[in-house]
């Protein structure tokens, strides 16, 4: 379904297209453009329906994006068009460059996250909440808060999955508690991680990208945290009346040496990437290198110590989800490479034609059936015209992208994360009878942000 929308959208954008901005290859209608776009088409499809197939979705995703450069280097080489070789070379260079941000930022990320679960700091938090006897709307309250606060950090994806986790541990039986939970868990990773360039990958492309400095998303945060309320209020109403069964006789869990150091390097690596990004005029991914040598360095002090601690660093970054980072590359090479046969071009259409408030608005609800990441990618590689609000646009588009994915189930990573955690619980049809709640909250956000930015001004 998703790749046929996909399809659905990029015909009508050709028909409505005008023509293409200066200096941009037209392609589109040639044979490697057209088969280009069907390698697209079937790729995503494969990525769509991960579960129909039992294929990892990194595996079509990686084939797309270099498949369709293959076909654009052999295209070249056919017509031996050297000034397009040159292009092409300065293209893909400008290209890696910017995926090798976004990959080796979350590579840092995602081994910090595994060494704070092999000292047990998730574990803890879990005990912690299931030991103090709250009753189902407390604790419905509580992991909210919990997901929308440690998004911003941690990202939305791992956010979800370990707090879905507690849901399990909870009660796994009681359906009534569990998927409005397992929605408001979901609203609130989604709603976190977009007023944080850490919070969700296209915030961080955002930043990459320049189109604002990390102080600028927290001027989302009125906008998302409101909508995230209403939405919960909305969900609390479904929770029922009383306490989860009881959890005495587990044994307590603590945080093992070196976890509560581990968390407060994770914090000086995330304030050395906001320096490295608007201070040293360093890539952001720099700041967050750095950070994992010097995780590296305490590794070796602890082992190198009188205590029966001994800890291998590398085993962290070999249980990374190195799935996710080649589905990131495949998916932004593909968009890449969309975009240097000119079918973005035909993006910008939609800006010109209805206007760039209206258009991200819609790229919320865009976001949520193909999903934020390539949504995001289109938007960045074909840096349409925001109009005099450039600023305000961006930060708006950055919300929607983020927000706009927990509308349907699937539509975000932490959403499908938690598909799989809380498989035959919270599912797409459980997700739709409640997703009402969630479209009052984006219109909430929406409309916070018009107030904030369009008309007083702040934050724009």
């Amino acid at each position: 379904m998703k790749s046929l929308i996909m399809l659905m959208l990029f015909t009508s954008l050709t028909m409505a297209s005008g023509d293409a901005g200066h200096g941009q290859l037209h392609l589109t209608t040639t044979w490697v453009g057209i088969l280009s776009f069907i390698v697209f088409v079937i790729g995503y499809y494969f990525i769509a329906t991960e579960d129909k197939y039992h294929i990892n979705k990194a595996k079509p995703a990686l084939l797309t994006g270099t498949g369709i450069f293959m076909l654009i280097g052999l295209y070249i080489a056919f017509t031996g068009d050297k000034a397009m070789g040159e292009h092409l070379h300065l293209e893909i260079n400008h290209l890696i460059v910017e995926i090798a941000g976004i990959f080796f930022f979350l590579f840092v990320a995602m081994t910090y996250i595994e060494a704070m679960i092999d000292r047990g700091v998730f574990s803890a938090l879990r005990y912690n909440l299931v030991s103090k006897g709250y009753d189902y709307k407390k604790l419905f309250w509580v992991t909210g808060f919990l997901a929308f606060f440690i998004s911003p950090i941690a990202d939305n994806l791992t956010t979800a999955l370990i707090l879905s986790t507690v849901l399990i541990t909870i009660d796994k039986t009681n359906k009534a508690f569990i998927v409005p939970s397992a929605v408001n868990i979901v609203v609130a990773a989604n709603a976190g991680g977009a007023w944080s360039p850490f919070g969700d990958i296209t915030t961080l492309m955002v930043w990459v990208a320049g189109k604002g400095q990390f102080m600028d998303f927290l001027h989302l945060f009125p906008a998302a945290f409101i909508g995230w309320i209403v939405t919960a209020y909305l969900l609390s109403r479904f929770i029922p009346a009383g306490n989860p069964p009881s959890t005495d006789g587990e044994e307590k869990v603590e945080i093992l040496e070196g976890g509560k150091v581990i968390m407060g390097l994770f914090g000086l690596t995330i304030f050395l990437a906001v320096m490295s990004h608007n201070v040293l005029h360093l890539p952001a991914m720099w700041g967050m290198m750095f950070g994992l040598a010097i995780l590296k360095m305490y590794v070796y002090k602890i082992n190198r110590s009188a205590s029966d601690t001994q800890i291998n660093a590398f085993s962290w970054i070999a249980k990374i989800e190195n799935d996710t980072l080649l589905f990131f590359f495949g998916i932004l090479a593909a968009v890449g490479g969309l975009h240097f046969l000119g079918f973005l071009e035909y993006f910008t259409a939609l800006y010109t034609q209805f206007g760039a408030t209206a258009v991200n608005i819609g790229v919320g609800f865009l976001s949520a059936v193909i999903d934020n990441v390539p949504v995001m990618s289109a938007v960045l590689k074909s840096s349409p015209d925001m109009g005099v609000h450039a600023h305000a646009q961006w930060m708006l588009v950055t919300l929607t992208a983020g927000v706009g994915g927990s509308l349907i189930s699937f539509g975000s990573a932490a959403g499908v994360g938690v598909m799989g955690k809380l498989h035959g619980i919270y599912t797409f049809a459980s997700h739709m009878k409640l997703a009402w709640t969630v479209l009052v909250g984006y219109i909430i956000s929406v409309s916070i942000w018009y107030v904030q930015f369009m008309i007083l001004g702040f934050g724009a």
